[in-house]
């Protein structure tokens, strides 16, 4: 799979409406069929940072992604609401699912 994380420092203006500014394209993000997961987090020390974790199938999935109407139209319209450009780290993982922590067991 590919791992993907974003962070997205919003203007403080649109910070607390950021989910609702892209609630479509989450949505239609996670309707694609080569989509695992795709969630947004909030920082509790930064209220204007926000968090993207996403993962996609091998093989096509990344590349019809960022083909997307929905994906060129976020990333058409996102400047106007941050306050520099995000910053991203991705990989390529084996597998397509979370594994279990061997730190903490529960019963």
């Amino acid at each position: 799979m590919m791992l993907i994380n974003v962070r997205f420092d919003v203007k403080p203006e649109h910070a607390d409406s950021w989910l609702e500014i892209t609630r479509e394209f989450t949505e239609a993000t996670r309707a694609e069929p080569g989509n695992l997961w795709f969630d947004w987090y909030r920082s509790t020390e930064t209220p204007t940072e926000f968090l993207l974790c996403e993962a996609f199938r091998d093989g096509d999935a990344p590349a019809e992604h960022v083909g997307s109407a929905h994906f060129q139209e976020f990333t058409g319209s996102a400047a106007q609401y941050l306050q520099r450009t995000p910053r991203i780290i991705n990989t390529t993982l084996e597998g397509e699912e979370w594994g279990t922590m061997g730190e903490i067991t529960v019963e």
